[in-house]
């Protein structure tokens, strides 16, 4: 059963919502109207999916079905809104950095374990998407206080709806000032984390604390690993940050046992 609520349960919920759209929609607005909506909420949901292809098949399937059915009596040019909403809840600029995928909640959970924050920390989610990691993050800093970067207009909006006691902005993460918290988030991809662990040395103050799930900063010495699942570590590292060493493996420190 656990199996099913991860798949296929949110493709048939989300293509579903999606086909009951379309088809009362179509009753109160002109058609194209009730196929952009549905798609619009068809790509909002493909978060939902836990690998790439499975929120691409969130994200398409109800176009490519409704392509299929030949339900739909619509021009040509009328296929290319589900890639103009792709686009703009996934935006070209931001295709370097990681793609959308969300923070398990209970991911951080062992995070003051290794690294104690103040009551009154200031933390920030680079690249908060729809506000999974700063969900996951509040879970484990109840007493924080809690600030979010997104790039997507959508999704800083849908951020700030879930998450009401932190501060969401609209905004590009390599270009924000991280000075200013005690510790900051990524869930990147192994290609961006050296730009990660650039902006961290520029702006980090000592003391502060570079937080990655799942990716390691290769360049650096990890002060702390500590797991958010079996094969899932998240990685910690405390400025000043200490270069690892050139041509050899960095060691890493025991991982915090799992609570």
């Amino acid at each position: 059963m656990s199996q099913l609520l991860k798949w296929p349960l949110p493709a048939l919920l989300v293509w579903g919502g999606a086909w009951l759209i379309y088809l009362n929609g179509s009753d109160f607005v002109p058609e194209l109207w009730a196929m952009g909506l549905a798609c619009g909420v068809a790509v909002a949901f493909s978060g939902m999916g836990t690998t790439t292809a499975r929120r691409w098949a969130l994200a398409l399937g109800f176009p490519v079905s409704l392509w299929l059915s030949g339900a739909a009596t619509l021009p040509a040019w009328a296929w290319l809104v589900p890639l103009g909403l792709a686009l703009l809840i996934y935006p070209v600029h931001a295709w370097h950095d990681a793609p959308i995928f969300p923070t398990p909640l209970n991911a951080l959970r062992d995070l003051p374990a290794a690294a104690a924050l103040p009551a009154d920390a200031l933390v920030l989610d680079a690249g908060c998407g729809v506000g999974d990691g700063l969900r996951a993050l509040r879970l484990a800093y109840p007493q924080a206080r809690f600030c979010g970067i997104e790039f997507s207009w959508p999704l800083r909006f849908a951020a700030a709806l879930r998450c009401p006691w932190a501060r969401i902005w609209h905004g590009d993460i390599w270009q924000a000032d991280w000075s200013a918290y005690d510790l900051v988030y990524v869930f990147q991809r192994p290609e961006t984390m050296p730009h990660a662990v650039a902006k961290a040395r520029e702006n980090m103050k000592p003391g502060a604390w570079l937080v990655s799930l799942e990716f390691e900063a290769t360049e650096l010495v990890p002060t702390a690993v500590v797991q958010a699942s079996a094969d899932r570590p998240v990685w910690l590292y405390q400025a000043p940050f200490q270069p690892a060493p050139l041509k050899s493996a960095a060691r890493r420190p025991q991982s915090a046992p799992s609570r």
